[in-house]
């Protein structure tokens, strides 16, 4: 569970749409006046009506009194509703912007679903701010205080007993608000675990099937759901005790003014009328009361859903840092005018990195006495680090085609990562064109790199979409060209819609490899300077490789190419293929030199009946 929110902390929120929120607020100074108006009103027409005098035109006036403040709560009603969608709007932007430029890191520590249910259902809440009583109890505490005031001066006594009554109720709602904060945190974490297991089995919906795992799955989401069931109703009987007590003390305040107030009347002490008057002025006075215990109530619960969200617009942006590591990033452009002609497209120095490093938040400037590189400080190493690569080295060379080979768990997917800086190496250097890469602008730098993953993910959408992703000035002949080229042109002629044809969720409606050609596609059409192919054709068959092989060596030319394959048939004529065991380079060269130097790759090439 995160750390709960502060009201300072909703304020930013609310300040937003301080306007409206002020002529909300003037509303219920005129409402109030208005309110506070009807007793008075109403005590001049019984005295009047017991001395035989004329009523004038003063129930015309109650009337329009009474008119005008129902017009009045109405227009107030709308405003906050409307200005509550502007809060939730304005929080899921604030969340969406941070959420999607979180490091990569976090992603990996993070599940998907209750990343979605802080966007969806927490910041929902935060409309019944404004809409379950806090703006109405600011308005309201105006006639609260007339109301009091009116009551001192009818009859003190009947007013202390009041208060008394009031206190009670009011010192026990504040002391049961806490733990509807706490508890309204706790459903909505609940919530998320609920999300998060929904969107796992959706995600893997055919491999659950497939295993017959679906009983279970649906057992786990029912836990869940359970869980959520449970805190929603502790929520539910602390709100319980919270919404009866303006109630009770209404109800224990009126018996009582009624029973002494009586008593008063039969003594001459006060008339009537003043006592009608009381009565209404103690209805006006519980009236904000209540606002002002469902605001309490509702801000709480706000303040709850508000802790999980200010949990991660909190978190670190992935460039957050960058000014500190590099001061003056440079755009590829001005990159350009400082990269020496003979360096390689991308080399690493003695890199070393690990994954658990970068779960570790970090502030570059805590190490001003680390080694620097180029006179960029790089960013602290986390002791407790388990290392993926150590001191890699090597180079590719511009224009050329390399590839990295070795078995599972290698380092070489890492190693296009550490090129896209979805990490940063924790101690050693990137290249780009022989400049540090932490230099350069993050933007800057992966306009430079076509990426095609591991995966091949494909979004929800169009074709259209998709392939425009990376390059969204693409014409529709650029798009039906590219798709060609990649043998995918099966996929226009079968819909109607052609590049408009939906995908389905992750490409459902693609075949595997139809989705992998798909996403190299996509790094084709933006016809970058350097491409990173991480096992781009596993998924295909002999003839749909060959056809892509050809497009894959259409588009190199001139092009810096670094590929990541199993599939030694794939890259055995590759400029230069780099062996990688552990995190470690064991060896560089060509293929008929590394069947003779190279044990590991003599022994790979034999599998796959290459020697």
């Amino acid at each position: 569970m995160g750390p709960r929110a502060t009201f300072s902390q909703l304020l930013p929120y609310l300040l937003e749409h301080k306007k409206v929120l002020g002529f909300v607020i003037v509303l219920s100074v005129l409402g109030a006046a208005a309110s506070l108006a009807q007793p008075l009103l109403v005590s001049q027409v019984i005295t009047r009506v017991q001395n035989n005098t004329p009523l004038d035109s003063l129930v015309i006036a109650l009337i329009a009194l009474v008119v005008i403040s129902g017009l009045i709560s109405g227009y107030q009603h709308y405003l906050l509703q409307r200005t509550g969608e502007g809060v939730v709007l304005s929080s899921r932007r604030r969340l969406v912007g941070r959420l999607l430029r979180l490091p990569i890191s976090e992603f990996d520590a993070r599940r998907t679903g209750d990343l979605v249910s802080r966007v969806g259902s927490d910041t929902t809440l935060l409309r019944a701010v404004l809409t379950q009583g806090l703006v109405e109890a600011i308005g309201g505490s105006l006639t609260f205080v007339g109301a009091l005031i009116a009551m001192l001066v009818i009859d003190p006594v009947l007013l202390g007993l009041t208060v008394l009554v009031i206190t009670v109720s009011v010192v026990t709602v504040v002391l049961l608000s806490r733990r509807i904060r706490t508890a309204s945190q706790a459903a909505q974490a609940k919530v998320g675990d609920l999300a998060a297991s929904v969107e796992r089995a959706i995600s893997a919906i055919r491999t659950v099937r497939a295993s017959n795992a679906t009983e279970r799955e649906v057992a786990v989401i029912e836990e869940d759901a359970r869980g959520a069931w449970r805190m929603g109703i502790k929520v539910a009987k602390i709100s319980a005790l919270v919404v009866p007590i303006a109630g009770i003390a209404m109800q224990v305040s009126f018996l009582v003014v009624l029973g002494v107030g009586g008593f008063r009347v039969a003594s001459g002490a006060i008339t009537i009328a003043d006592l009608v008057a009381f009565i209404l002025f103690l209805f006006m006075m519980i009236m904000p009361l209540g606002q002002f215990f469902g605001a309490i109530t509702s801000v709480n619960s706000a303040l709850g859903a508000l802790g999980r969200i200010q949990e991660i617009i909190d978190l670190p942006s992935e460039d957050q840092f960058d000014r500190d590591l590099a001061p003056l990033a440079m755009t590829v452009g001005a990159a350009n005018e400082k990269v020496r002609p003979d360096a390689a497209a991308i080399s690493f120095e003695n890199v070393q990195f690990g994954y658990s490093a970068v779960t570790v938040a970090v502030d570059p400037l805590a190490e001003a006495d680390s080694e620097t590189v180029d006179g960029v400080t790089p960013a602290p190493v986390a002791t407790e680090a388990r290392a993926v690569l150590h001191g890699v080295s090597f180079s590719a060379p511009r224009g050329l085609r390399t590839a990295l080979v070795g078995p599972s768990g290698a380092g070489k997917s890492t190693i296009l990562a550490l090129i896209e800086r979805f990490y940063d190496a924790d101690a050693g250097v990137v290249r780009l064109g022989g400049l540090d890469i932490r230099t350069l602008d993050r933007t800057a730098l992966r306009s430079q790199i076509g990426y095609v993953e591991q995966d091949a993910p494909v979004l929800a959408g169009t074709l259209r979409d998709n392939l425009t992703l990376a390059s969204p000035e693409a014409t529709d002949e650029e798009c039906i060209s590219v798709l060609h080229a990649v043998n995918l042109g099966e996929v226009l002629d079968r819909d109607p819609a052609g590049l408009g044809a939906t995908v389905g969720e992750s490409g459902v409606k693609l075949s595997g490899g139809e989705r992998q050609r798909l996403a190299i596609a996509r790094a084709l059409l933006s016809a970058p300077p350097i491409l990173l192919l991480d096992e781009s054709t596993s998924s295909l068959d002999g003839a749909n490789e060959q056809m892509m092989r050809a497009a894959i060596d259409a588009v190199a030319q001139d092009r810096t190419l670094i590929v990541i394959a199993h599939r030694l048939s794939t890259v055995v004529d590759s400029d230069q293929i780099v062996v990688l065991d552990h995190g470690q380079v064991i060896g560089t060269g060509t293929h008929s030199e590394l069947v003779v130097s190279t044990p590991l790759y003599r022994e790979l090439a034999k599998h796959q009946l290459l020697v």
